[in-house]
């Protein structure tokens, strides 16, 4: 893996981007005291989800599919929503549960991918069901951020599919990893 110059390759600066743009998303939660910084969070976390869908499509178009980008595009997204789901949690927007569901199934997915990664010496990539998941638990949290009605049938809907996804990516991920080491060792025994 040569560092330097994956990390200027355009798709892994979109990442490095929607990392970045964690911070503002921080401030801005943390204040969330009108409309006007409701939408300005709403906008940033467009952007973020813009920078999630160019990199990986960006990456694949013009072959920049690297190591690094398999770490910092996952990062990423969990660092952004991370930081918001945290704020929210704090301002006692979330209710706890949820929290600690979405902090839950990322850090055990972080401590395996770091189990994986040495056991495979490579990172293991992401997969339709993680994505999905990610993208379902943006817009429920957007909900959060914009004050929608938690009676509203489509926030219900959405808010339920979140918590079945983050259950069944959390095992999904976890036979993938399974099924790589046990590639790996039969490999390895040839």
């Amino acid at each position: 893996m040569n560092i330097k110059k994956d990390l200027f390759l355009v798709s892994n600066l979109l990442s490095l981007l929607r990392l970045a743009l964690a911070i503002p998303v921080w401030f801005l939660i943390g204040n969330m005291n009108s409309v006007s910084v409701r939408w300005m969070v709403f906008i940033v976390c467009v952007i973020a989800a813009s920078t999630d869908f160019l990199d990986g499509y960006y990456a694949r178009k013009h072959n920049e599919v690297t190591e690094l980008g398999k770490i910092i595009d996952p990062l990423a997204d969990k660092f952004i929503i991370g930081a918001i789901i945290l704020q929210l949690y704090l301002q006692r927007i979330v209710p706890d549960y949820y929290f600690f569901m979405i902090v839950g199934r990322d850090v055990l997915i972080f401590l395996g991918g770091i189990f994986v990664s040495k056991k495979l010496g490579k990172v293991l990539p992401s997969n339709m069901l993680g994505k999905i998941t990610v993208v379902n638990i943006s817009i429920v949290l957007l909900c959060f951020i914009m004050d929608v009605s938690r009676d509203n049938f489509i926030f219900l809907a959405l808010y339920t599919l979140s918590i079945f996804l983050i259950f069944a990516s959390f095992i999904g991920y976890l036979f993938r990893a399974i099924e790589f080491i046990k590639q790996q060792n039969k490999n390895e025994a040839i």
